[in-house]
């Protein structure tokens, strides 16, 4: 078990990951675009692998707030999915994925698709949570990706109380 003291901090750039996928007719809806599921899957896959190396473990997925479908994305379309730590806790993080697509048989720029926040949590061989280490934010957008992490968080954190007294109270 880590002892959350002897934990050394890491960078963001420590555990960033980006995720390329060539999407085909497997992955399309009835609509004939690939299915937001699909691209939520690949969110959490990628999360979860950033999670995990920044915390030297497993991790979970406890919460996944402010994804946002931006574009449709199409058979043939590369599919990158980037992802990196934008704030850490006592056991849990923040993750931010940004996911664009480009043309897999032309030269063209990537489009903004879809973007997610989600919190993971590291835990232990029982399931239950354990400390990670702390985020050392080097540079001047780690340090605003932090200020903005902390910002989601105190909102998590009142949205969930709130339900809680909602749900004590009805």
């Amino acid at each position: 078990m880590h002892d959350i003291t002897t934990l050394a901090g890491r960078p963001p750039s420590a555990s960033h990951l980006t995720l390329s996928q060539i999407m085909d007719q497997h992955h399309t809806n009835l609509m004939g675009t690939v299915h937001g599921g699909r691209i939520l899957n690949l969110i959490d896959s990628v999360a979860g692998v950033v999670a995990a190396r920044h915390s030297d473990g497993p991790a979970v997925t406890a919460a996944i707030d402010e994804t946002a479908f931006l574009r449709a994305v199409r058979v043939g379309d590369v599919v990158h999915v980037d992802a990196r730590i934008t704030w850490a806790g006592r056991s849990s993080m923040e993750v931010a994925v940004k996911v664009t697509a480009d043309r897999w048989d032309r030269a063209v720029p990537p489009i903004d698709v879809a973007t997610a926040h989600l919190v993971m949590v590291a835990v232990d061989d029982e399931g239950q949570p354990r400390p990670v280490p702390p985020l050392l934010p080097g540079t001047d957008g780690d340090r605003r990706r932090y200020r903005e992490a902390q910002i989601r968080r105190e909102h998590r954190l009142a949205l969930r109380r709130a339900l809680l007294d909602d749900v004590e109270e009805g």
